[in-house]
């Protein structure tokens, strides 16, 4: 745990660049929009929300508007309808702006792409995509897991947007 590339001086004294301590406050207060569009979203986003998984103790914090949110939990089966929302939504959100698909309707459609004309084979054709979580429903512990490899992601970036 810490600053990559650091160095450790005497007296509590920590050198390291400004961008590994931008990203590393980025990666530690993640605030998520939960878009929620089916069945995915009363299982997994509900549930790592709910104190048993709690993502508050990770410093991750659901927020309501999109105009205070970084991050973006897809959930469900994304129709041709719903397609323009998701992506207002996005483009509402401030930079950086990240977004973890969960479950495989939101990753490719799910079992719904091959019966109906109206859905959308996967958020990704929408917007981009940093994460796939998959699985129908995906376990909170596997968005738990999903949600890290975004904190390795935004340390990875080595660079301030």
């Amino acid at each position: 745990m810490g600053i990559a590339k650091e160095q450790q001086l005497g007296n509590g004294i920590l050198l390291t660049k400004a961008g590994d301590l931008i990203n590393w406050s980025r990666k530690n207060s993640l605030w998520w929009l939960g878009f929620g569009l089916a069945c995915c979203a009363i299982d997994t986003i509900m549930m790592v929300n709910a104190p048993r998984f709690d993502l508050d103790r990770f410093g991750i914090m659901p927020r309501g508007t999109p105009r205070q949110s970084d991050l973006m939990l897809v959930a469900g089966t994304v129709t041709k309808k719903m397609a323009p929302m998701v992506k207002q939504l996005y483009e509402q959100m401030p930079e950086p702006k990240y977004v973890i698909a969960l479950g495989s309707c939101a990753i490719n459609g799910g079992p719904f792409y091959y019966d109906s004309y109206t859905v959308v084979r996967g958020v990704d054709q929408i917007i981009p995509v940093d994460v796939y979580v998959p699985g129908c429903p995906p376990r909170p512990e596997a968005v738990i897991h999903g949600i890290e490899m975004l904190k390795k992601k935004i340390m990875a970036r080595g660079k301030i947007d």
